[in-house]
């Protein structure tokens, strides 16, 4: 294609969901409600790990990480998917459609490599209990949290980069809620191969070395757990592991479907839309209820705070 006389796009129209106003109403409820569970959710957990001393814990401190993640994960690309839905006109300007797309992919590196770090400190918290304290220190914990930033950071730039470098010529409509990449490749003028390419190893990359390094943590932890001679001490140390593992069940499944299939940029999108609404905006929702569901202490910490608020 000749893209000598093509016109730079200024904006772009998301069409991921038909303007009829007896579906956009319930749907926008519907997200509505699950948004302001996953901020309610994900900020009483940032709240209750800096309220409560006794929650000063590698393990706590990873995990607020992850409720901020979560937090700016949705935020990303829910509000405005929340204002299409009760809005005729659904373009979004292109530079916001890079910054929403870039958040949302930055957010969700960093996430992985954040869950990676929370199952090397059960690691160490179980198999190395004697050396724990000395090697998870409060700045260590701060280091490897950076570490995860910027790891995510450097990670997307440089094709982000590339896909703001493009020509959309054939067409501004993007067929999905946000700005996936997917869906503006499928769009755009020229030969997308290497940044498609790029984008997809880079996706497996992430996921599966993450989640190698995860179950490899995982494993030694079982194996430990076995030769505890008690069964109360190895339902303990169980527990203290169960809402991580639930949480990586529930992470990486959409993930693999989403992003780590052959020809994933530029394939339907139609399946991917609901599978999308799950692991955006569903799993950080229901994230900060397990740990409170599954976690003594942070259930013991939130009890506290609300006596306390009952008594004052």
């Amino acid at each position: 294609m000749d893209l000598t006389n093509c016109m730079k796009v200024t904006e772009f129209i998301l069409f991921g969901i038909p303007q009829t106003g007896r579906i956009n109403i319930p749907l926008f409820a519907a997200v509505c409600l699950l948004y302001f569970l996953c901020i309610a959710g994900n900020g009483l957990i940032i709240v209750l790990v800096q309220m409560n001393s006794h929650l000063q814990k590698p393990m706590y401190f990873f995990l607020s990480n992850l409720s901020v993640l979560e937090i700016g994960y949705t935020t990303a690309i829910i509000p405005k998917m929340l204002v299409n839905l009760l809005s005729v006109n659904t373009t979004i300007c292109f530079y916001c459609c890079m910054v929403q797309s870039y958040f949302y992919f930055l957010f969700g590196v960093t996430e992985f490599f954040i869950l990676t770090l929370m199952s090397f400190d059960r690691y160490l918290a179980i198999c190395q209990p004697l050396r724990y304290n000395t090697i998870m220190t409060p700045m260590v914990c701060l280091k490897c949290s950076l570490a995860s930033s910027f790891g995510g950071f450097f990670t997307i730039i440089f094709p982000f980069a590339m896909v703001a470098r493009l020509n959309f010529c054939n067409s501004n409509i993007i067929d999905h809620f946000f700005c996936d990449i997917g869906p503006m490749l499928k769009i755009a003028g020229g030969d997308t191969h290497l940044i498609e390419t790029l984008f997809f190893l880079i996706a497996v990359s992430v996921v599966l070395t993450s989640l190698f390094l995860t179950m490899v943590s995982y494993t030694f932890i079982i194996s430990t757990i076995i030769r505890i001679p008690s069964t109360s001490g190895q339902q303990r140390a169980f527990s203290t592991c169960a809402s991580h593992l639930i949480m990586v069940g529930i992470l990486y499944g959409p993930v693999f479907f989403i992003y780590l299939k052959p020809n994933t940029m530029t394939s339907s999108f139609s399946i991917n839309k609901s599978i999308f609404l799950l692991n955006a905006l569903v799993c950080p929702m229901l994230s900060p209820f397990i740990y409170m569901i599954r976690n003594n202490e942070v259930k013991e910490a939130l009890w506290k705070s609300l006596w306390k608020k009952q008594t004052f």
